[in-house]
């Protein structure tokens, strides 16, 4: 076996370490009857739940549901915390006329608002959708605002001495420049948007992960929201391994 076959498969262990302990921690402890089954049932149990929810199509027709509700917020959240993130980054004015109003709506918890968007949209899907809006806008905002404002003082001034046209000038060098920090806050937007589809979920929802997860603790069965949490994990990975990815194309020079 050659050093970099060596290197990635011993890579690759330690990636799955403690996941593959806690799954066998998990067996030995449900096998040795130390977990009550109905709190916590067997991997096994899981295991052919997720064959049934998967073959009845109950869990592919739910994950839809959520996944396109999500992209639906998150890509609302990233427009407009990318637009406003640059103006507001390179703007002293406007950054003094939003900073209080920003740093008293971002610390609210989406699922403080639920009240609100129930009065305000009803239970359609726009109020779930502004519920995961929320979730990612704020992180976008704040990080996209944190790379402009971290643009490199001399690229400033060769556009400057240069007479670039405004719009070339964000396009060239700001945006380039504060790109780290633009996918650092999508990648963490991302991840809050996907979270928050629970939340939004509980707006008199009858699809979606969320609805999956509260109607089955409403019934007592563990295994289905085990799996419904599993599931949110595995896309959520999927999601950020898909950015960083996009990341790496992108930004090749970091």
């Amino acid at each position: 076996m050659s050093k970099s076959a060596a290197k990635n498969v011993g890579y690759i262990a330690e990636y799955m370490v403690l996941v593959v302990t806690i799954i066998v921690v998990w067996i030995v402890m449900g096998s040795t009857g130390h977990l009550n089954p109905v709190i916590m049932p067997s991997p096994g149990k899981v295991g052919n739940t997720i064959v049934s929810l998967v073959a009845s199509g109950e869990l592919w027709e739910n994950l839809a549901v959520s996944v396109l509700r999500v992209l639906q917020g998150y890509l609302l959240a990233a427009v407009l915390g990318i637009v406003l993130g640059i103006l507001i980054g390179l703007s002293h004015h406007l950054d003094r006329l939003t900073a209080l109003l920003i740093q008293l709506i971002k610390p609210i918890p989406p699922i403080a608002w639920i009240p609100l968007v129930i009065l305000w949209f009803g239970i359609g899907e726009s109020g779930k959708i502004f519920l995961i809006f929320l979730g990612g806008f704020f992180t976008i905002l704040i990080n996209v605002i944190d790379g402009i404002r971290q643009t490199d003082v001399k690229l400033i001034e060769v556009s400057k001495s240069m007479e670039t046209p405004f719009l070339k000038h964000i396009f060239l060098m700001v945006i380039p420049s504060a790109a780290p920090n633009i996918f650092t806050g999508l990648r963490t937007g991302l991840s809050s948007c996907w979270m928050c589809v629970v939340a939004a979920e509980l707006v008199s929802s009858t699809t979606g992960l969320g609805y999956l997860i509260m109607n089955a603790r409403q019934f007592g069965k563990t295994d289905v929201v085990i799996v419904g949490m599993l599931t949110i994990g595995i896309i959520g990975k999927i999601m950020d391994s898909l950015l960083r990815l996009a990341e790496k194309r992108v930004i090749r020079w970091k």
